[in-house]
């Protein structure tokens, strides 16, 4: 379970092109807070493709090498396709702030995922402020998240 936000924390974060100047801004802001952020890229806004940042990205969450981390892309779409792919990543696309403290407090999502295209920069500061403060509520969420992580075996089982 992802806690709420500490500096010193290392948190990756990655974009393709669409997100460059959107994570440019964060990662400061990041880095302003005294957060140790692994900027896995783009370095530019030339074209480049998502999942060759988000695939870093959610191997880092998925082994436990990062606690949570953060993707943008032009939709948040794309990115997010790529890092729910590996166990134990949740990553939410997220367009409010009130999608941010939901994202936490029921899926305890720990990749948060930004449509750079669809939200100005100020709402983008504002959604990391809210998904990097909110605790994950446990209880019957807790229940809910464990279901996620299954095998083929566990959805076999549960259809005979």
């Amino acid at each position: 379970m992802a806690n709420i936000a500490h500096p010193g924390e290392r948190i990756p974060i990655a974009s393709d092109h669409a997100g460059f100047e959107m994570k440019e801004r964060l990662r400061a802001s990041l880095v302003e807070r005294g957060f140790a952020v692994e900027d896995i890229g783009a370095h530019s806004t030339a074209s480049s493709d998502y999942s060759d940042f988000a695939h870093p990205l959610a191997q880092e969450v998925s082994t436990g090498a990062a606690e949570r981390g953060i993707l943008l892309c032009g939709t948040g779409l794309g990115m997010s396709y790529v890092a729910n792919r590996y166990p134990g990543v949740r990553a939410a696309v997220v367009w409010t702030p009130e999608i941010a403290a939901l994202s936490r407090k029921h899926n305890d999502a720990n990749v948060l995922v930004l449509p750079a295209r669809f939200i100005s920069d100020e709402d983008a500061l504002e959604i990391l402020q809210t998904w990097l403060s909110t605790e994950f509520e446990g209880g019957r969420h807790l229940r809910r998240i464990e279901k996620i992580e299954r095998d083929d075996t566990d959805s076999a089982e549960s259809t005979s």
